[in-house]
Order: structure tokens, then C-alpha cells, then sequence
């Protein structure tokens, strides 16, 4: 089974049905599918259903786990950094491509834009430290339960 081709037919689906851009995904794991997503933006009204993240939710689910090691992904376009930083969290290690950034932008999709916001060269958004001693008692009073960490 070609893996890719799988996640084109998931972003072809999406188009079909209107969800959303033509993103499609799959993980894998020990060659076998274990979560498919393709972008449901439009569908959901929720701008982090990108294909990425809903293979990731939807393979987190098969496998009862959100630790996703040892499982390799396949998606249409680069991962934009939302997409990257749910893949990192996942501790998928392993990610296929198919467009590159440049292609995605080519088709009016702002992923260049996002990149930009962390080499400092974008102003699409402004950040500012707030009430930051009280947050850091909210950890302390976290790292005090001993909750366990992912």
C-alpha cells in the first residue's frame, strides 16, 4: 500500500465534501493505518482542523494513546507550525510530504505568513507578558499534585 496515495484520497474526500483545503493525511504505524484526517475547517467551523491534526486526534483515539512514537506520518503539503508543533507533541518523529510551503502558498494558503512569525519578520499578531507571578504559583501548585507529565 502507497501511504501518500492514501492521504491524497483523504484530501480529494475533503474536497469532495466541502470541508476545507486539499489536505490530507494518514499515520501509520507498523504498516498499518491507524488514523486518517483530512482538513475539516469549513465542515467544523474550527480553524485547527487542519488534516494533520485529525489524523493525529483520530489515531490518538484508535490507539487509546496520545504518545503516537514509533508511528510515521504522511500528509499532502509541509506541515504548517501548528501541524508541526501537534506532530512534535504526538513525538511522531518520521513525516512525508508531498507540496512543499511555497507550493501551499501558490494556492492563497498563509503558511509562509506563520513562519515568518517566528523569525520576527511578521507583525500578525502582538504578545505581552501578563500577571506573570500569579501564573507561576499556578505551576508550582501544579508541579504539587504530581500529575503525570506527557
Amino acid at each position: 500500500m502507497d501511504y501518500m496515495d492514501e492521504a491524497i484520497k483523504e484530501a480529494y474526500e475533503g474536497i469532495k465534501s466541502g470541508h476545507g483545503g486539499p489536505f490530507g493525511c494518514v499515520i501509520v504505524k507498523d504498516g498499518k493505518i491507524v488514523g486518517r484526517g483530512h482538513n475539516s475547517v469549513l465542515l467544523k467551523n474550527d480553524p485547527t482542523c487542519h488534516g494533520e491534526m485529525e489524523a493525529i486526534r483520530n489515531a490518538c483515539k484508535n490507539l487509546g494513546t496520545h504518545n503516537l512514537s514509533g508511528c510515521e506520518l504522511y500528509t499532502t503539503a509541509e506541515p504548517c507550525p501548528m501541524c508541526l508543533g501537534g506532530i512534535l507533541w504526538a513525538n511522531i518523529r518520521k513525516v512525508f510530504y508531498g507540496c512543499k510551503v511555497s507550493d501551499t502558498d501558490k494556492i492563497n494558503f498563509r503558511d509562509d505568513e506563520f513562519y515568518k512569525c517566528f523569525e520576527g519578520k511578521s507583525n500578525l499578531y502582538s504578545a505581552q507578558e501578563c500577571k506573570r507571578e500569579e501564573c507561576l504559583k499556578l505551576f508550582e501548585d501544579y508541579v504539587k499534585t504530581g500529575a503525570k507529565r506527557y
